[in-house]
């Protein structure tokens, strides 16, 4: 099953430091990085290349990157079980630019700046931030 398979992978990724444009279990990711890192260990190879981008990427233009391509990549789902993505919205009116896994009814797996790949509780505060949530598409 594609999400136990993600939510495993996910978990070997605690502990990575966090690396902004990084993607290297053990060495340093960020939160794009950490679904990279487990897309590549799903299906063996990313979908689309990365352009380099900033901390505040997407911010000036307003432009939704993150939800378009989880929109075109994944699969949408209205009520996440754990191994599906949580993109969220860390602003009220920013653009949304934070992604993780859901653990479990209570906890996510992300990259956090400061903290590294952790596993969160998914309290109040951060159930409010999310904009989208999102399955790995079944292999094929």
């Amino acid at each position: 099953m594609i999400r136990s398979d993600a939510l495993a992978e996910a978990r070997t990724w605690i502990g990575t430091p966090y690396r902004h444009q990084a993607s290297c279990k053990g060495a340093g990711t960020d939160c794009l990085g950490l679904i990279r890192g487990i897309w590549r260990a799903l299906y063996g190879g990313e979908p689309v290349a990365i352009p380099p981008y900033t901390p505040d990427w997407s911010e000036p233009s307003r432009d939704e990157v993150l939800m378009r391509t989880a929109t075109a990549l994944l699969t949408r789902v209205e009520r996440p079980d754990p191994g599906d993505v949580l993109l969220f919205r860390m602003r009220d009116k920013g653009v949304a630019k934070h992604l993780g896994v859901l653990a479990t009814s209570e906890t996510f797996i992300h990259a956090y700046s400061g903290h590294g790949v952790v596993e969160s509780s998914l309290s109040a505060p951060w159930r409010r931030r999310i904009v989208g949530t999102f399955r790995f598409p079944e292999r094929g």
